[in-house]
């Protein structure tokens, strides 16, 4: 790699329209954040030609010029796509937030891709490494995904890339290091007065020539006797790695025995290997030098990209079916087939409305034609499902701010559709006539709850729409309205997940909300057995309201809800009234008794009562109920119920203690522990609800960001009662 001249095919004015799936890469680009990802896109789509000498589209913006949260946060937090043009290739670079709040849209980048770039900064330390991507690595290692790597701010100071390629081949090629190994080494040069030399260049380990960068456009040179020497051992440990994953079996034989193996011979072998995802190249990249036009590396990458990773035609489509789930046989990448395409990322544009950003896996879809969209499988979310034909307006393909019209997209290339009303992240696009349903992707629990309102009246009516567009755009995002604590709950990913969503509601669709503190939803019990008696007797004038009624309460086992029984004789209570006490008793009992929340596994008997021929009522026998319930209440001691989860932690070994130290911290009790992989375990654990509101975030601090959890609602407890009694203060 990195012995062709590439002449660069500029994409500036014109959308890029692939004609064939063997000229399109989908490449997708994960990394921490402040790895240097959007920086690196820039880098590439100048040297393709994409951008100009100061690094700017035609408008005077950047292509990471799309969400004004970005500008404001200085961070990515969405999916943006950046296609370029190079050598005859359409390369679509998909750029993805590296915090772990929006994994969300780097697992749409995930499914949009048939490779990956893992950008790691020389500046960060190993640990930042590690934590971030390296459980993203593991996912891509198992669907069989072709990834390399990339070195960026070799500016730095402290930067020595021969040690962090060695931290990459331990944390990415645990299995095998040497299928993780540089392609190049950087070229320092002179010292500055901070003792530091700066890259102006790259060694090429199999070509032997020098790749100088320093006046900002790639110069080829042959290496002197001292950089021969300097190369010799990692050339040699590379090629030993590239013939252990070639197809010949002879190669390895015939090298140790001696005889010289050709450049070329090496470099399909190695294009073969990257493609089949066994071999994980090592690159450095870095923008280029002021008034340059290629970037140091770029020209490198973008042969890796084009020469080394696979087109659409080597990527296995996801599973198809009907929408009603009768299988179908598998779909290819063929632009004559049936058309199958998947939303991978929506966005509201405040002028065109809602834009669909989608990889079209099969057929070729055009603009202006009704399409069927399908979506299915997270109504949980908030999102529900739907079979609908709509009709699409424009085809686009998206640099920056700008939308560049496309006349159409064929199987294995992206483009941005406008006007799919009812279409959302994770729908299938299919023909009208022939519907198909996609397997879905694999998506984050949302686990950190955000309780809003609305500020006032106005933003009440705006409130329900501004969310149903929010879920719309993020299926990370579940919206619950809650029954039991009358609260519009967003489940979110972190903090700054969190922050998002609350920016977009106010920015974007204008509603004003505020933030709540999350409620948990407790019930109360009775202590013990009980008895109560309701008398509801008013005269004033004309017809008047007589009810009384006697009642015994008993506690029942946790689950058993509210059981009524009758046990009247004599007719001391009508039988067309019997129904009115229940009916208040179970009113009385929703309201709660003791601090608000709802009283629940009880048997309310009714032994006796009185009646008016004239002055009882349906609404006074009810009146009469609740006020037996809480007379009742007020003879034993009220329990408060606490909801108890199950949780799952998983983590690596190393931080088991501390998981399990925290949970017991945090009033739990660890039922287990199992082994869940090479060096990672399964934490079982029984907290408190109450205990966990926050616990996505800690979770996080405490395993480094390496955990990952779910939980599930298991029963009521009783609450602790010192902590009951702050309930029923605050109540």
């Amino acid at each position: 790699m990195g012995d062709k001249a590439n002449t660069a095919a500029g994409a500036a004015g014109r959308a890029l329209t692939a004609d064939r799936p063997t000229a399109v890469r989908n490449v997708v680009l994960v990394g921490h954040t402040g790895s240097g990802k959007t920086t690196l896109v820039e880098a590439l789509a100048q040297t393709a030609g994409a951008l100009n000498r100061a690094g700017r589209v035609e408008d005077g913006g950047t292509v990471s010029d799309y969400d004004e949260i970005e500008h404001r946060q200085h961070r990515s937090v969405q999916l943006s796509l950046v296609p370029v043009g190079w050598d005859g290739y359409k390369i679509n670079l998909l750029d993805t937030p590296g915090y772990a709040d929006f994994v969300g849209e780097l697992r749409a980048g995930l499914r949009a891709a048939d490779a990956a770039l893992f950008v790691v900064s020389a500046a960060q330390e190993a640990d930042a490494v590690a934590a971030s991507t390296r459980m993203i690595w593991e996912e891509c290692a198992a669907v069989g995904m072709p990834r390399a790597i990339v070195v960026t701010h070799l500016d730095t100071a402290r930067t020595d890339f021969g040690e962090l390629t060695e931290v990459c081949a331990s944390l990415f090629g645990r299995d095998d290091p040497d299928a993780v190994l540089p392609l190049y080494l950087p070229v320092r040069g002179e010292e500055g007065a901070d003792g530091h030399a700066p890259a102006t260049g790259l060694v090429g380990l199999l070509s032997e020539r020098i790749f100088d960068y320093s006046t900002g456009v790639r110069r080829e040179n042959p290496p002197d006797e001292g950089q021969r020497e300097l190369i010799a051992e990692a050339r040699a440990r590379l090629i030993e790695g590239i013939i252990a994953e070639s197809e010949d079996e002879t190669l390895m034989d015939r090298y140790l025995g001696g005889e010289s193996i050709d450049v070329k011979t090496l470099v399909d072998d190695l294009e073969k290997a990257v493609a089949r995802g066994t071999f994980h190249p090592v690159l450095a990249a870095a923008p280029a030098a002021d008034g340059g036009t290629q970037g140091l590396g770029t020209l490198e990458l973008l042969e890796l990209i084009t020469g080394g990773f696979p087109s659409p035609l080597e990527h296995e489509p996801p599973a198809v079916t009907t929408p009603d789930g009768q299988p179908r046989p598998p779909i290819t990448c063929d632009p004559e087939g049936p058309l199958v395409a998947e939303v991978v990322k929506t966005a509201a544009d405040p002028y065109v409305g809602r834009v669909s950003l989608v990889r079209v896996f099969s057929g070729t879809l055009r603009p202006d034609e009704t399409v069927h969209v399908s979506g299915h499988g997270l109504a949980d979310r908030g999102h529900e499902d739907h079979d609908v034909d709509e009709r699409i307006g424009g085809l686009t393909s998206p640099f920056g701010k700008q939308q560049r019209p496309m006349a159409h997209c064929i199987a294995g290339d992206l483009a941005c559709v406008a006007r799919l009303g009812r279409a959302e992240t994770g729908d299938t696009i299919s023909a009208k006539d022939d519907p198909l349903l996609m397997e879905p992707w694999s998506m984050p629990e949302p686990l950190l709850p955000l309780a809003v309102q609305a500020h006032g009246k106005a933003d009440e009516d705006r409130l329900s729409q501004g969310l149903a567009r929010l879920v719309a755009e993020d299926p990370t995002l579940r919206l619950e309205q809650n029954q039991d604590t009358r609260q519009v709950v967003l489940w979110c990913l972190g903090e700054a997940h969190q922050d998002v969503v609350l920016e977009r509601l106010r920015g974007r669709y204008g509603v004003q909300v505020d933030a709540v503190p999350y409620k948990v939803s407790l019930r109360e019990t009775f202590g013990g057995a009980s008895a109560g008696r309701g008398r509801h007797v008013k005269q004033s004038g004309g017809h008047g309201q007589y009810a009384i009624c006697e009642i015994e309460v008993e506690p029942l086992p946790p689950g058993s809800g509210i059981e009524f029984v009758d046990k009247v004789v004599g007719g001391a209570v009508p039988r067309q009234f019997i129904p009115s006490v229940e009916k208040g008793v179970r009113s009385q009992a929703a309201r709660g008794v003791a601090a608000g929340y709802p009283l629940v596994d009880i048997r309310v008997t009714l032994k006796d009562g009185k009646a008016h021929s004239v002055d009882s009522s349906d609404a006074a026998f009810q009146t009469a109920g609740a006020l037996a319930l809480r007379e009742a209440a007020a003879e034993v001691a009220v329990h408060l119920l606490e909801p108890v989860a199950e949780v799952q932690v998983l983590v690596p070994d190393e931080y088991v203690g501390p998981v399990m130290s925290d949970l017991s911290g945090r009033r739990g009790r660890v039922v287990g522990t199992d082994q869940a992989g090479p060096g990672r375990t399964l934490v079982r654990a029984e907290v408190p609800e109450i205990e966990i509101g926050r616990y996505a975030i800690d979770l996080r601090s405490v395993s480094h960001g390496t955990g990952r959890f779910d939980r599930a609602y298991a029963r009521h407890e009783p609450m602790p009662p010192h902590l009951a009694e702050k309930v029923r203060e605050q109540a």
